[in-house]
């Protein structure tokens, strides 16, 4: 495993190229179907991958929350993937896989981890809608290998939301308050349905307009239209969106290369670019900058990005 950590350590290079390295596991052979799906989550948010220590159980959690873990003498809730997508396999789990997102440290059970795979965003396609609908909208991109498997890339920010590890509840939107200007219009991406909706309540909360994309190619396509249109029409593009919003990772086109299309691009001058994502750290903040982002939000803090939101909007 140490190789594999070797690996992890190279993965800053990565930003604003569209490509990614995704840490590759399974979680067992599926009894129903007698085969073993590939999955995937980006190697940016591993930390760590172990075997599983001791887990302390702790009542009135998530059925798949199966306890605490001291890691470094923080505890760390540890929730089994398998238990979660409702997957009866043949055997336990064997690794736990050590993330961090916005901050936060979470173990994710697995039975194996497979190899650190590296390729091109735009290898990473949006799932069928069969596909979604039969996870659950877990699955938020898949890619084909040479060998036919296909590795399916989780929403971890859905998979943390629905067991309680991040969770905007009522009372953070209930504070947000309206922005109090008119014709304000946020344009933002994210492949996340999780995210999404946290978006979309933020900005109805804050009385601010919004259109939205699933990935960064989407993204730009929109954006790219409207620029044209702003041209045709002798428009002021600031005049049709005055700031977008823009997750990380996400297929065919990641938010760092997206980032970096908007500020090459004359049309796009003034309008600013805030970075939302769980990857917290401050080197993906750098990462960030690097390509031109503006700011820089973590997701799940409503109050946090309203507040930025309306000190750029402002």
């Amino acid at each position: 495993m140490s190789d594999l950590l070797k690996r992890i350590d190279g993965r800053t290079k990565l930003a604003g190229t569209n490509k990614l390295e995704i840490l590759m596991f399974s979680l067992g052979v599926d009894t129903r179907t007698q085969r073993e799906e590939t999955f995937g989550i980006n190697v940016f948010k591993v930390r760590e991958v172990m075997r599983i220590p001791d887990i302390t159980r702790a009542p009135e959690m998530p059925p798949a929350v199966e306890g605490m873990v001291s890691l470094r003498g923080a505890l760390v809730p540890v929730i089994h993937l398998a238990k979660y997508i409702g997957l009866q396999t043949d055997g336990e789990p064997e690794i736990m896989i050590v993330t961090e997102y916005n901050g936060h440290t979470q173990g994710f059970l697995v039975k194996a981890v497979d190899n650190i795979l590296r390729l091109d965003w735009s290898a990473m396609r949006v799932p069928p809608a069969m596909l979604v609908a039969e996870m659950g909208g877990l699955v938020t991109a898949i890619t084909e290998l040479k060998d036919k498997r296909l590795v399916m890339m989780i929403d971890v920010e859905k998979v943390l939301a629905e067991t309680g590890q991040f969770n905007a509840d009522e009372m953070m939107y209930s504070a947000v308050r309206p922005l109090g200007l008119e014709n304000r219009t946020v344009f933002f991406a994210d492949d996340s349905a999780v995210a999404r909706n946290q978006i979309s309540r933020t900005l109805d909360a804050m009385g601010v307009k919004h259109i939205s994309a699933m990935n960064g190619r989407q993204a730009w396509e929109e954006l790219s239209k409207m620029a044209s249109y702003a041209e045709s029409t002798n428009t002021p593009l600031k005049d049709m969106i005055q700031l977008v919003l823009t997750d990380v990772e996400m297929p065919e086109m990641d938010g760092y290369m997206l980032t970096r299309k908007i500020k090459e691009d004359k049309r796009f001058a003034g309008i600013p670019v805030l970075m939302h994502s769980s990857l917290s750290s401050k080197s993906n903040q750098q990462l960030g900058k690097a390509v031109g982002v503006d700011e820089y939000v973590p997701k799940f803090e409503p109050q946090k990005l309203a507040h930025t939101l309306g000190r750029l909007l402002a």
